[in-house]
Formats: C-alpha cells, structure tokens, sequence
C-alpha cells in the first residue's frame, strides 16, 4: 500500500471554502494557472451538444471536456473504445457553438495517437481546425511522450489524463482503483511530473487514492482535475448526464447526483403522452 511521508500528510488539513479571485470572460489556458496559483477551484464537465453546452457555459463551469464518454452515454457502447474522431469533432464543434466563456478540451479517441507521434499531431489538428475547440487531451504519461511533445511543439494546448485510464480497460481488466500500490503511485507522480516539464497545462487523475492526488497537486504547479480523486487537487470534473441522473446504472463512489433527471424526464414524457391520447394537448389556448 502507498503510504505518504510526514511533511505531505493532509489528515489535519483544514479545508479552506474557494471563492472566486477574479472575473473571467473567457476561460483560457492561463486563467486555470491563475485559480491554482490564487486557490481557486476549477469546475469542469462534460458536455456533447449546442443545448446543454450552452447551459453549461451560462452556468459559470470552467472548463467543459467534449469527452470520449461520449460514446457510452451518446452512443452506448459498453466502453470508449468504439467512437472516432469524426464523431469526436461534430461533438466539439456542436458544444463550442454553444459556448462563450469556458474553455473547450476535446478528447483524442482511442486509436488517434498511441500508433505515432505524427498521427497523434494530424489528429489533434484536426480536431482544432474543423470543431473550433481550444484544446486536445489524451491518456498516458511517458508512454504518450513522444505525441504530446509533438502536438505541444505544434502550438496546440494539452491535457494529460493519468490514473485510471479509460482507454486502456482491457489492458487493466476493470476499473478499480489505480496507483494504491506504491510502485505504481510513484510511477504517477512522475509521469505527472513529466507533463508538467513538457508544458501540459492541465492533468486529470482518475480513481487514485485521495492523499497521493493531494500530493501530485501539491508538488507541481499544473493544476489537477480529479474524478474519484478526493478534494485536494484543484478541481473537478464529472460526466454531466451522471451528475443530473440520467444515468442510473453507473454509480461509483465518487459520483454525487445533483438531480434525477431519469425519473423527471420520465415522468413529463408520461404526462404529455396521457395528454395526448386523453385529447388534453393541445387544448383551445394552445390552438391557432
């Protein structure tokens, strides 16, 4: 099991209440480096479409990640494997027409980059030029070196993603927890390290335990999104159809449900339906 030295341990660590330094009228790369530097949390969800990214962004999120979850809350496939980067880029290009504030992450799918270096770079181009998106992020440290050297060295933003990664379920079998052991924690925080030097401007850790995420975020300065990674990174994200419930059959530990949106739906699409048959809808007011 991975345990922590003295200095690093946040057992006693009062949480401090974020509040808002500054305004943003655009989310950028920079503004993040801002809110870590000035202990500000980042907000981050997953969005597909005009509509609800534009409730989105009105809302106030940060960051909105077009997420290759898409292809099992969209598509539903069992995994993420299946969706392309075609799908990828009509997601992104819907959700940044409905966005004006946040900053806009789109995900290289499975298959785009892991081959080489220069197809992760023609992806990635791709996605920026044909979605209108502000950046690209893909799974992997020191594995993932070379493609996000080059699509860095391109002028294009990056995001890492460590921990528990999606994409490489059948390589892990399942998706537990990842990096409880300390070989494998070590070798995260410096894979972390890593993306950090390489100039990634943002890592997302997921399902790791929550005092190794707490010192990944405590010794770089990149600032850390956690998904399953306890409060001391410097913010989170969630799939938005998993924190509205409208999903059910997904409910690890690390998911809180601010609505149930299954049951809300359901419901008003009943009504309507009796509404209907009963000859209720449309009534006089709602005729020309």
């Amino acid at each position: 099991m991975y345990t922590l030295k003295k200095d690093v341990i946040f057992a006693n660590t009062k949480i401090i209440m974020s509040t808002p330094k500054k305004e943003y009228s655009r989310i950028t790369t920079n503004s993040l480096s801002e809110m870590k530097q000035n202990g500000e949390k980042i907000a981050m969800l997953t969005a597909y479409d005009y509509t609800l990214a534009n409730i989105i962004d009105r809302a106030g999120i940060d960051i909105i990640l077009v997420g290759d979850s898409a292809s099992n809350v969209m598509a539903g496939h069992e995994t993420t494997l299946p969706i392309t980067l075609d799908h990828m880029i009509y997601h992104a290009a819907s959700v940044v027409r409905g966005t004006k504030r946040a900053l806009v992450v789109v995900d290289l799918p499975f298959g785009t980059y892991q081959a080489d270096s220069k197809e992760a770079l023609r992806s990635a181009i791709k996605i920026m030029k044909e979605s209108g998106a502000h950046a690209v992020k893909l799974e992997g440290g020191k594995l993932a070196k070379d493609s996000i050297d080059r699509i860095l060295q391109a002028g294009i933003p990056v995001m890492g993603h460590l921990g528990l990664t999606p994409q490489s379920i059948y390589k892990f079998g399942t998706y537990t927890v990842r990096a409880k052991e300390e070989n494998e924690a070590l070798e995260l925080l410096e894979d972390a390290k890593l993306l950090e030097q390489m100039g990634c401007f943002g890592i997302v850790l997921e399902k790791i335990p929550s005092i190794l995420a707490g010192e990944v975020a405590k010794k770089i300065s990149t600032p850390i999104i956690g998904i399953g990674a306890g409060n001391k990174v410097d913010g989170q994200v969630l799939v938005l159809h998993d924190m509205l419930g409208m999903t059910k059959e997904f409910s690890p530990r690390f998911l809180r449900r601010y609505l149930d949106l299954d049951n809300e739906i359901s419901t008003a699409i009943k009504s309507y339906s009796s509404d209907v048959k009963s000859g209720d809808f449309p009534n006089k007011k709602e005729q020309y």
